[in-house]
């Protein structure tokens, strides 16, 4: 069988090669060019002969008629080039109006090109970075040290899940359209294949099904193709430890993989296996969820008197060094996975490699005998389900946690009165350091942070952490979010608007060069998405710290109309219909609200609001109300979710708190603030 499935990709390969030669020559064509500004073209150079031409006749004769020439011809060049300019960002803003990551990285690298990641990419470099990676894994793994004990607890899967169903060639034309990208590996590049998918999706989808009834997943899968990123940008490119591996695996793997995803997912979700506080790669989660139910938790237990230790572990190369035994056991003893599908996945994690590429320059291959890749569409599944005991660990010490991914928080309230209060938070991060040991996991102490939030004010850190001690900060950076001691988001603030201004004078640059809608779709994708992102945090900020975000705001709309910088604000923002700051605040508290309400958000978010029961009938019994619990502290727990949610939702209007869908909700709910700002 297993030779049956090689067989089959190499027909299926073969069937690629159609196209091979024509496409290398037009790698050739376009890429060994030296590099230049991407709107330059023929219609441009053509321009630019004509104005060295008038030159050379100027400078040979220096008559007025030949100098007039001259002139009209590079203002004509100038035109054309300004007419090319504003074609292309035109074109680029709108393939991508919906993808601002796409967006902000191709503007970017036109606006400020960046430097090389290695002063010299060449072959010896390519073996330099394979050889530092893997000595980089075999390191971590050799000085983790076993424990003494083991603090795991012993799983019995509920269900089995034994095959796979076959998939169907129109659910894999959906997958194909859903993959961006693919491997320099890669016969066909993706937008070729999908362009030829009516010819080639039935060898492909019998290709798929064989690889899932079978159990085998053919080893040119598994060939990974590392691109070393420098992360985060600015480092020292000469040091190959600020470097991240990054894996890009073959397109059709990527097809295989998803597939694969979708129905583990299905599963996992109908058995609840997964772990309810791991927000990362889940539908309906995000870092902004994750850190409201954390920020809720931290605010709701100041607001009761008491300090809370917030503890932000940090893993080594988390995803590299997952033990593929282990992970096997999980996979059959945690989740029940059995027969050929325990088979495929045996076969999916065994025998992979990687090379690394920089430019068209590559390495040798190297075999990888442990780890998720991270470029995959699989590993992160894989590595959720690995971390899975860690939650029941923690849960054992009655301490709260959340994980997004490999980024992991645990948080615990300090009694006063208590003679010990960190002696749970303690014997947890003991437990936790056990099993990270035995599951191959580094635990980084020197990374770790630590931060201690006051009932009223900065928290007094206590006078023994243990280990913890040397961690203690004043501000951390939680999932791209900066928490201070006192709560009051300041720092955070200042982050925002120093980048937002930043991007504002970066985009003046192409204001000449683009249309008015299309230089308000990239206002939007670079600067208020940032001011949205996790503004559920900023509810009752100090109102210094607002006004410094409404700013931003007030600029962003200044440079798309040209409004000058004394003249009013307010009736700009009317005619752009962009809701202030402060709105948009309580926009994203109500559509949150209104997600819980209708099975549209996580549980761990939806546990914190419930619908208003009075103990007798009541007119307001149909009303749509939900109870808001009792909290002492304006600047506490006044600002957490589960109180500041029903608060905002029992004063919207009826008809929009009982919106059928989340659509009209939204529109129904602008238009409300939009009266109100205006």
């Amino acid at each position: 069988y297993v030779s049956r499935v090689a067989v089959r990709v190499s027909l299926s390969l073969n069937n690629f090669k159609f196209g091979k030669d024509k496409i290398i020559v037009y790698y050739i064509l376009t890429h060994n060019k030296l590099k230049t500004e991407p709107w330059l073209n023929d219609i441009t150079q053509a321009a630019r002969r004509e104005c060295r031409k008038a030159e050379r006749k100027w400078e040979k004769d220096k008559l007025q008629v030949s100098y007039d020439i001259l002139r009209d011809s590079w203002h004509k060049y100038q035109k054309i080039v300004k007419n090319q300019k504003s074609a292309y960002f035109a074109g680029v803003i709108n393939d991508n109006c919906h993808k601002p990551r796409v967006l902000f990285s191709i503007l970017s690298s036109v606006l400020n090109p960046p430097q090389s990641n290695c002063t010299e990419a060449s072959a010896e470099t390519c073996e330099a970075f394979l050889n530092f990676f893997v000595e980089k894994i075999l390191s971590i793994r050799a000085h983790i040290l076993p424990p003494s004990y083991d603090p795991s607890v012993i799983f019995t899967p509920l269900a089995i899940f034994s095959h796979f169903e076959p998939v169907s060639l129109f659910k894999l034309g959906k997958i194909v359209t859903q993959i961006k990208s693919g491997s320099p590996s890669d016969v066909l590049p993706p937008r070729f294949f999908k362009e030829v998918w009516g010819t080639i999706g039935p060898y492909i989808q019998r290709l798929i099904n064989s690889s899932l009834t079978l159990g085998h997943v053919p080893v040119i899968f598994k060939q990974a193709v590392v691109q070393p990123l420098l992360k985060p940008p600015g480092l020292d490119a000469s040091l190959l430890s600020n470097f991240r591996p990054i894996s890009k695996l073959p397109f059709v793997s990527k097809i295989l993989e998803k597939e694969v995803c979708s129905q583990l997912q299905t599963f996992l979700e109908s058995q609840n296996i997964f772990e309810v506080f791991q927000s990362g790669f889940k539908a309906l989660h995000s870092t902004e969820t994750a850190l409201l139910r954390v920020f809720n938790d931290i605010l709701l237990t100041a607001d009761s008197g008491k300090s809370v230790l917030l503890v932000l572990l940090d893993l080594t190369a988390a995803f590299d060094t997952v033990d593929h035994n282990i992970l096997i056991y999980r996979l059959e003893h945690h989740v029940g996975i059995r027969g050929t599908a325990l088979e495929w996945f045996k076969s999916y994690l065994s025998d992979r490699s990687f090379s690394v590429s920089l430019g068209k320059f590559h390495s040798s291959s190297a075999p990888l005998p442990c780890g998720v890749p991270q470029g995959s569409i699989l590993g992160p599944l894989l590595f959720s389900i690995y971390l899975l005991p860690l939650g029941h660990i923690i849960k054992k010490h009655k301490v709260s946690f959340h994980f997004y991914a490999d980024d992991c928080q645990i948080y615990l309230p300090l009694k006063h009165n208590d003679l010990n209060p960190l002696r749970p938070i303690l014997e947890c991060l003991k437990d936790i350091r056990a099993w990270l040991a035995l599951n191959f996991l580094n635990f980084n102490e020197k990374k770790t942070e630590v931060i201690i939030f006051g009932p009223n004010g900065p928290g007094v850190p206590p006078s023994d952490l243990g280990p913890l001690t040397s961690c203690v900060k004043s501000i951390v950076t939680n999932l791209g979010v900066k928490f201070d001691t006192a709560l009051k988001m300041d720092k955070q603030v200042n982050t925002v608007v120093r980048k937002s201004f930043f991007q504002l004078r970066q985009l003046s640059k192409v204001k000449p060069f683009i249309s008015f809608c299309d230089l308000e779709r990239v206002l939007h994708a670079f600067v208020t998405t940032r001011l949205d992102y996790c503004n559920g945090l900023y509810i009752g900020i100090d109102q210094a710290s607002l006004s410094r975000l409404q700013m931003v705001q007030n600029a962003a709309a200044r440079l798309l109309t040209g409004t000058r910088k004394h003249e009013h604000i307010t009736p700009v923002l009317a005619s752009l219909h962009w809701l202030p700051v402060h709105f948009r605040i309580h926009f994203k508290i109500l559509l949150l609200a209104f997600k819980v309400l209708n099975g549209l958000a996580p549980s761990d978010l939806s546990d914190l609001l419930h619908q208003y029961t009075p103990q007798r009938s009541l007119r307001s019994s149909d009303q749509s109300l939900l109870a808001v619990p009792m909290s002492r502290l304006k600047h506490r727990g006044d600002r957490a979710f589960a109180v500041v949610a029903p608060k905002l939702w029992n004063k919207l209007p009826l008809h929009i708190r009982l919106a059928p869908t989340l659509e009209m909700f939204k529109s129904l709910l602008k238009t409300h603030f939009f009266s109100k700002a205006f």
